[in-house]
């Protein structure tokens, strides 16, 4: 169960990525070591998380690190405990009738992952015998921050249940502790047809709208349907565990901690000899018993202090007693109530021309010398992956799109008048890239190391368009230092490998037919004819937009959608559905300048549909594009990536629409610890995910910059 948003963690946990993401104690996150731990107890793909959809994209990242699959089920809003339990009981058995589900929280601390795999495999021979067993943590001292269980008499290894205690008061717990209570773990050891009929007696509408929301949920990530939010918002404690008659408890004495606040925290981590839990840039001076957790960038100095808890995180700076950790919710509570904890500042514009001034000097004067400075490696070559939103460099192996990406941003930045080292930085990617990508056949390949060793052979068609891009961009504004037109050619020729029978190409993985990739490649056509390339680059550009006119846009609907078969008809299920805002307006974008190079009026038309068919996927309350929509425009993602506000912003500009909505929503994104970086995504909570600043996003900034740029030439820098 991945719920929950940890506030007594603050600042480090926060909705946009609570406490269960966080490497709290050791290098992984809470939810990676929990993963790890309960591997082993089934089979490869017998794991299930349940969480919120806002942490989709972040589950789905924190897995491929540690190389494990899982059945995700995603709420579409947040139930608690036993709706939960019920969704992930009803899928389990919907593929086997006598599954017995361990039920873990992520966000625990295990450190003997052994002695814990020991005790769940006891406490399934119980479950298979019918008990709702839960594992009772021998209390370590009389804490108040958990709750306590009664046991019965002892007949063996698993004890009844006589009663499930609330958190006590000091004097009680001590007293509690005297009696041979437990502390309550909330871990659960249950088989799935169980839990289920105890739910369809105590609670059946939880046990109802589980059952209806997982039907259609197949392996992999799925949402459960909307009837999930008609259950009942109620922990599994509540709604069964006071009620059953079949309730049990294993008392297991392993460290254990639901790491609920900084003094958790502390009590789990490292010390020094000083008793002090460091993390992050930190002078400690004659103090003791201390925890410092600081990004990079951050100096921390601790002199003639105890008992301290100094946490700092996105701008916020937490001081307290680690006596008093358990009040820093209502700090939290209290910032949110007077506004103080809230998304990043309006932009600093109010105007259409306001904007286009701003975000030329955001440009010039802060992300491209950060990336440049940063963003590039001066000694093994090439472009990073990421900076965190402090500017700090995110070592990572190197994608083929990110190098012709950052290419085409300095080889831009050279055509739009910056004085800054363009032509050294374009190059810098572009000498990297025919150095390290390519193949044999003429094409390039994906991935290379740090060091620029082959990782990853395959040849997208994604990444062949993006090449293509950037050589004409580097071509028309530095042409002579390396015969791109040459280049040009030769890729445009090793396509013809990826050409497909019916028409257009096709694109490697699991998506062989999309409008995605095609889209890129009719960017870097138009850009190679309207910088003087050969008549052939006017022919595929005209192709693909007769591909898109015909097969990608919903005569209908003038929707444009994602995936088809190999008739270029729309996919079968749920990605023929699919419909990404984003995309309505960058096919609308690039449509209306077809338009305008040719006279097409077919092509205008088709631009003003899909730019309605976006508009469609704007969130009202936080003024944001979204990520997904279906194709009856129902909600499919509510997340809002960067790049959809700058497709936005780009098609309200060609098209003279209000382009100021669009420009506001970009800028959020923009404000960041250090000037030139950005957010990536933000939440339907309002707020972002803290994670580093892709690179591959400056491509699509820049080109919104150029399209905004100042009419008046006297405020460009």
């Amino acid at each position: 169960m991945c719920g929950g948003s940890g506030s007594r963690l603050w600042p480090a946990s926060r909705p946009a990525h609570p406490k269960q993401f966080l490497p709290l104690v050791g290098a992984l996150s809470m939810f990676q070591e929990t993963v790890l731990r309960v591997a082993d107890l089934g089979e490869p793909g017998d794991m299930v998380v349940v969480a919120g959809i806002a942490h989709a994209e972040l589950i789905a990242a924190q897995l491929r690190e540690i190389d494990v699959s899982a059945t995700v089920l995603l709420e579409p809003e947040p139930r608690d405990s036993a709706p939960a339990m019920a969704a992930a009981c009803a899928w389990i058995a919907g593929r086997d009738p006598d599954g017995v589900a361990v039920v873990v929280a992520a966000d625990h601390h295990m450190p003997d992952g052994a002695a814990f795999r020991a005790a769940a495999m006891t406490a399934v021979d119980a479950a298979r015998l019918g008990q709702i067993v839960t594992l009772g943590m021998r209390p370590a001292s009389p804490s108040t921050a958990y709750g306590y269980i009664s046991p019965g008499e002892a007949t063996g290894a698993v004890r009844p249940v006589q009663a499930f205690v609330e958190k006590p008061d000091a004097t009680t717990a001590q007293a509690y502790i005297e009696a041979g209570y437990l502390w309550n773990s909330g871990n659960f050891v249950v088989a799935a047809e169980v839990l289920l009929a105890e739910l369809d007696a105590f609670a059946p509408a939880i046990a109802e709208a589980a059952r209806a929301a997982v039907g259609p949920c197949a392996a992999g990530q799925s949402l459960l349907t909307e009837i999930f939010r008609t259950a009942p918002k109620i922990s599994i404690d509540y709604a069964v565990m006071e009620k059953t008659r079949r309730a049990a408890v294993l008392p297991v004495d392993f460290a254990w901690s639901d790491l609920g606040a900084w003094d958790a925290v502390w009590q789990a981590s490292d010390k020094d000899a000083a008793g002090n839990a460091i993390r992050g840039e930190a002078l400690v001076i004659g103090s003791t018993d201390c925890l410092v957790r600081a990004p990079a960038g951050v100096q921390v100095t601790l002199v003639g202090v105890k008992d301290l808890a100094v946490v700092a995180d996105g701008g916020q700076v937490l001081v307290c007693n680690l006596a008093s950790s358990q009040q820093v919710k209502t700090a939290v509570d209290q910032l949110k109530a007077q506004g103080r904890e809230a998304a990043a500042a309006a932009p600093p514009f109010h105007t259409v021309d306001q904007a286009a001034v701003w975000f030329d000097q955001w440009l010039k004067t802060s992300a491209l010398p950060l990336w440049w400075t940063l963003g590039a490696d001066h000694v093994r070559g090439g472009f990073r992956e990421a900076l965190t939103p402090e500017g700090a460099p995110v070592e990572a192996p190197r994608r083929s799109r990110v190098q012709t990406r950052q290419t085409f941003v300095y080889a831009t930045a050279g055509l739009m008048g910056w004085q800054g080292p363009w032509r050294q930085a374009a190059w810098h990617g572009m000498d990297y890239f025919l150095a390290r990508y390519r193949r044999p056949d003429g094409l390039f390949r994906a991935v290379v190391s740090n060091e620029g060793e082959p990782i990853d052979e395959t040849s997208a068609l994604y990444d062949q368009a993006f090449a293509l891009l950037a050589m004409a961009t580097l071509n028309q504004a530095d042409p002579g230092h390396t015969d791109l037109a040459a280049e040009g050619q030769r890729l445009l020729a090793a396509l013809q490998l990826m050409r497909h029978p019916a028409g257009g190409f096709r694109e490697e993985g699991a998506h062989p037919f999309q409008a995605n990739a095609h889209m890129h490649l009719l960017e870097a056509a138009m850009a190679w004819a309207e910088s003087g390339g050969g008549p052939e680059w006017q022919a595929l550009a005209a192709e693909i937009v007769e591909l898109a006119l015909t097969r990608f846009i919903d005569s209908e609907g003038g929707y444009l959608r994602e995936f088809f078969d190999s008739d270029w008809a729309p996919a079968p299920g749920e990605d023929g559905r699919l419909i990404e805002p984003g995309h309505q307006f960058e096919w609308a974008w690039l449509l209306e300048r077809w338009a305008r190079r040719t006279g097409d009026a077919d092509c205008g038309h088709a631009a003003r549909r899909l730019y309605a068919a976006g508009l469609r996927g704007v969130d009202a309350k936080r003024g944001v594009a979204i990520n997904a929509l279906n194709d009856d425009f129902t909600l499919r993602d509510a997340n809002a990536r960067l790049w959809p506000q700058t497709e936005w912003l780009k098609a309200a500009l060609i098209l003279g629409e209000d382009a100021l909505a669009p420009a506001q929503a970009l800028a959020r994104y923009l404000d960041t610890p250090a000037p030139g970086a950005w957010r990536d995504l933000n939440l339907p909570d309002g707020g972002f995910r803290a994670e580093p600043a892709p690179s591959s996003s400056f491509y699509h900034i820049a080109v919104a910059c150029q399209a905004l740029r100042p009419a008046d030439a006297s405020q460009r820098i």
